[in-house]
Parts: structure tokens; sequence; C-alpha cells
């Protein structure tokens, strides 16, 4: 027979009329419950330029933006129509929270290039591999754990890092990457007081922001100190692909099956479709899977199965030499007008790939307080301070030059040389003395040493 549901009725509780005012008036403002690692959470030097940078009249050379003009749009066009034609009812549904099987295949294939072998089981695919960071902190580390980071470093772990209420060690680099030196020393201090770092985050390849590659007999010198001292490493390779040498470096994962390795398909396709990737150890990939579920219940199918299709039918290798052509001419273009138009006393890196100069100015200018001058005269970058978790890098500040033409990085440089030698008059009018910057990567013009090769 039929259920009968009885009306619902609200459960009646006592109420005191007179003490309603009161209550509302003591409504506490929304800012005063926010959590206490929200006090972490604060705005990108870098994404603060987008606005003023994304202007016409505006040189950036900020924004680590892909050039996408490279990209065989048409076919893509057509791709796109197809996929919806014939399985869009699956690529228009929910999906795994792991990700596209085929996909995760595909991304083994990606990473064979760079001596990893792994199976698809322990891919985990990711709204961008800043989300693969986010969750990989997550999952690992606790408020007022110590995680050690290249300094510089990527401006968006930072971020990460902060926004768990982790505490970072920078290590320094040279011209050739970490060093493991230095390295050893940090783990020594730290094991000396009782701390054991939760993981080591380093960027091997085309360093953002820094634009150096870890010399491949560093590599394991690296693994092997995380070892001794019980440190997890997670590598971060977004521009491993983008080298301009043809030089393919050993992935770290490919050394040592318990790195944690991060991917993506933003700067060796597209960055808007967001497709990134963990590869873990299978120890790890259940509770990432977990915390991917929690985050965002499963990454879009549409653009996994769009970037399957385009692993599937586009000789994406051929891609890749096309984009590293296209970068190669800008980084060129870049460190000739660098050396054409900069005041003595500059120094910058030389990149064999990916999309960043890292360059260090005269002692007494501080990047971050020149910023403003340099927008006005329409050509922006982004300070070295970002980059950064403990205030240094006043003194320097990375250049991109993988969006704007040529003819636009040439100007862009000629701006900033301008504003840089105003800044430097200004200073030796007044009797300006600087302090010193103990933050200095790269003692540049200089090539890239043959160990790294």
């Amino acid at each position: 027979m039929p259920v009968s549901i009885p009306p619902y009725s609200q459960p009646e509780f006592p109420v005191s009329r007179a003490a309603a005012p009161a209550a509302a008036a003591a409504l506490v403002p929304p800012t005063e419950r926010f959590a206490t690692r929200t006090s972490g959470m604060i705005a990108s030097e870098i994404r603060a330029l987008f606005a003023v940078a994304s202007r016409p009249e505006v040189v950036s050379l900020a924004g680590g933006m892909p050039n996408l003009a490279a990209l065989p749009l048409e076919s893509l066009s057509a791709e796109v129509a197809d996929l919806v034609a014939r399985d869009g009812q699956v690529a228009l549904q929910y999906g795994s929270a792991q990700g596209v099987p085929r996909l995760r295949e595909q991304i083994c294939e990606v990473m064979r290039e760079e001596g990893i072998e792994a199976d698809p089981d322990d891919v985990v695919v990711t709204v961008g591999s800043q989300m693969a960071l986010d969750l990989i902190t997550r999952i690992f580390s606790d408020p007022d754990d110590v995680i050690l980071a290249e300094g510089p470093s990527y401006v968006g772990a930072l971020g990460s890092f902060a926004a768990y209420q982790a505490r970072v060690v920078h290590v320094a680099m040279d011209e050739h990457g970490l060093v493991p030196e230095l390295l050893e020393d940090a783990l020594r201090s730290l094991a000396a007081q009782g701390i054991t770092p939760k993981f080591l985050y380093t960027i091997p390849n085309f360093h953002n922001p820094a634009g150096v590659t870890m010399a491949v007999d560093r590599r394991q010198r690296v693994l092997d100190l995380c070892a001794e001292y019980g440190v997890g490493v997670v590598e971060d390779n977004p521009y491993g692909l983008l080298g301009f040498t043809g030089t393919v470096y050993p992935a770290l994962r490919s050394m040592d099956r318990d790195v944690v390795y991060l991917g993506s398909f933003s700067k060796t396709f597209a960055s808007g479709l967001r497709v990134g990737w963990a590869l873990v150890p299978p120890a790890v990939r259940d509770r990432l899977v977990l915390a991917a579920e929690s985050a965002t219940l499963c990454p879009p199918s549409f653009t996994q199965m769009l970037v399957s299709r385009y692993l599937e039918n586009h000789d994406w290798r051929a891609q890749i030499k096309t984009f590293t052509e296209v970068y190669r001419e800008r980084r060129d273009a870049m460190l000739t007008a660098l050396e054409t138009h900069l005041p003595a006393g500059c120094t910058w890196t030389v990149p064999d790939g990916g999309f960043y100069v890292w360059l260090t100015v005269p002692e007494g200018v501080d990047s971050k307080a020149m910023l403003p001058r340099a927008v006005t005269a329409r050509v922006a970058y982004a300070s070295g301070t970002g980059f950064y978790a403990d205030g240094l890098g006043s003194r320097q500040l990375r250049l991109s030059y993988c969006y704007p033409t040529p003819e636009r990085i040439t100007e862009g440089v000629r701006r900033f040389a301008a504003v840089l030698e105003a800044e430097l008059d200004v200073m030796r009018t007044f009797g300006v003395q600087g302090r010193p910057d103990r933050a200095v990567l790269g003692q540049g013009p200089q090539a890239p040493s043959p160990d790294t090769a």
C-alpha cells in the first residue's frame, strides 16, 4: 500500500523574544571567523601584475604564458567538435577521481622521454600540476613542518606551503642548480635542532624563476642526501621537454621510484586546459586520490579526453620541437638585448630551455620598489622578492621571454634598461649606498657549464 509521509513540521525550541535584538547586534564579522591558516594566504606579486601587464601598451616580461600561436588551432577545433559529436555523453559527464585511464597510459609514454618507467595505476590526473602540488602539501605537511625549497623558488609552490602553514627553508643555487653541499649544510643544521623536513621541493630543469638546470652529476647526490636524512623529494618538472639543445635530462624520478613527480601539459600543449598529473609511490596514491576527491570530486573528463585525443592523433613530439624553436628564438633575443642595453654591474643566468632569465641588478637597487616606475615606462617584470619566503631577492628579478615577439622583447629590455639607468643616476646623485643582498644567483652573462649536459 502507498506510504503516507506526514508533513514536515519545524521542531519547537524556546526562544527569548527579548534577546533577539541583542543577538543580532552581536554578530561577528566574517573576517573574524577565518581559520588561522588563512593568514598565510597572500596575493602573489606576479598575479597582481597581470591586470597591468595585459595592457597593450605595456611590454610584459613578467608572466610565464605559453605562446599558443604555435599550436595547430584549426585541427584542434575539428578535434573538439568530433569529441563532442562522438563521445560527448562521456566527455561531459563525471569521471574517475584518478583520471581517464587511457590518458594515464599516455602520460606514462610522455614521461618515458625522461627515462621514467611508470605504471598508469600510480598516475593521478589533476587540474594542472598546481593542484597536485597543493594536494601533496596537504597530505604531507602539518602546521610548522619544514619544507626545503631552492632559493629562489616557484611562487605558486610558496603560496601552497604558506597556506598550509609550513615553514620554508631555502637552499641556494648556482648556475648549475641546487648546490648539494648547501643542501647537506641545511639538513645537518635542521637535524641538530631535531627537525626532519617533510620534503625537498625542486624544479631541476630550466628552473622557474632562475632558468638554471641541475647538473646531472649533482642529481644522485641530492637524492642520496635526502635518503640519508629521511627527507622526501617532490620533483616539479613542467619544462623538462622544452630544452634548446636537444638534451633531455634524466628525471630524478627515473633514479628513485620514491620521488613524487609532478608534470603538466600547460607548457607542452595548452595551459587553459588545466591538465596536470602526479606520479606517486603506490603507498601515496590512495591518500592523494582521496584528497583529490575532496577538492574537485574528479578532474574534468572533457579536457582530459581532449588531451588524450591530441596525444593519440597529433605528432606531439614535433609540436614540442616547434615550441622549443619559438622559445629559443625569444631567449636569444632577450640575451642579445640584455647584453646590448643593460648597464655595468648587472648579471643574469643563461637558460638552455624553459621560459625565464634571472637578473641581478647593481647593489642598492630594489627591484620591487622600482617596479611602479617600470610600469609607468610601459614595461613589466616580476620582482625577486616574490620568489622567496624569507624576504630576500630585492636585487633580483625574473624576465620571461616565452610570450612576446622578439621585437617586443628587445623593446621591453630597452625600456627596462632606461628605468634602471635612471635609478642608478638618482643613487649616484644622492650618494645612496645599497646593502648587499646575499640572494645572488649567477655571475652572468655566461654560458651553461658542460657538466649540466
